[in-house]
């Protein structure tokens, strides 16, 4: 099976060199190329690759923020964070926002092979660098939905956005919620957004009141 695959990177020489290496790739066929995560998500939805190399560090929309949406809107397409980084807060917002995959930019052809062929048969594929954090995101799991006949979350929010509405009433800048979540503010922007939409809210004032007024914050906490 040719596994189709979409390259994003803000760097130049880097997007022409992991190229290269693509080309050479037995099964692998490289459909197009992005300069940012803007870019990266709009040719997902045209071109439906199956695998999307996505580097975490680009302008407009950082990789994480990309990873997020493409979870949300093309979740069968599946992400392999390609990044220089590997610090627990960049692996755990990449698993976080739905990553399959995490390899860093000194991983070898083969690294890079293996790591698409095993995203694209569902599994997950991690540089051994970098499982340590896995054990991190595994201590301290990402929050699921309620306990089945637990209150309903209203309008619809999902638990992750109840929790950022929490902390929005707790006084918190999206770059504090950012930092405590370990995600990227524009993850927590994105978020945010969302909220505003399914409450009707338009400012910060009217989600701190809905969030007392729904029990999902207490005044003084």
């Amino acid at each position: 099976m040719t596994v189709r695959v979409l390259l994003a990177d803000d760097q130049r020489v880097v997007r022409e060199g992991l190229s290269m290496v693509l080309g050479l790739l037995p099964d692998v066929e490289l459909v197009g190329t992005a300069a940012d995560g803007e870019e990266a998500v709009a040719l997902a939805a045209r071109l439906a690759p199956d695998v999307v190399l996505m580097d975490l560090r680009m302008p407009r929309l950082d990789g994480i923020a990309a990873t997020d949406r493409l979870s949300r809107e093309q979740p069968g397409v599946r992400v392999v964070a390609l990044t220089t980084y590997a610090d627990d807060a960049s692996v755990l917002a990449a698993l976080r926002a739905g990553a399959r995959g995490y390899l860093t930019k000194d991983a070898g052809a083969e690294d890079i092979a293996a790591a698409i062929a095993a995203v694209a048969r569902g599994e997950a594929a991690l540089d051994p660098a970098v499982q340590r954090h896995v054990v991190a995101a595994v201590a301290e799991p990402e929050a699921g939905p309620p306990p089945a006949g637990g209150p309903a979350l209203p309008d619809e929010l999902t638990p992750r956005e109840a929790e950022v509405l929490g902390l929005i009433a707790g006084g918190l800048t999206n770059a504090e919620i950012a930092e405590r979540l370990v995600v990227s503010p524009a993850t927590v922007k994105s978020h945010v957004n969302h909220i505003f939409a399914k409450a009707d809210l338009r400012d910060r004032a009217q989600a701190v009141a809905y969030a007392f007024r729904h029990g999902l914050a207490e005044p003084g906490t």
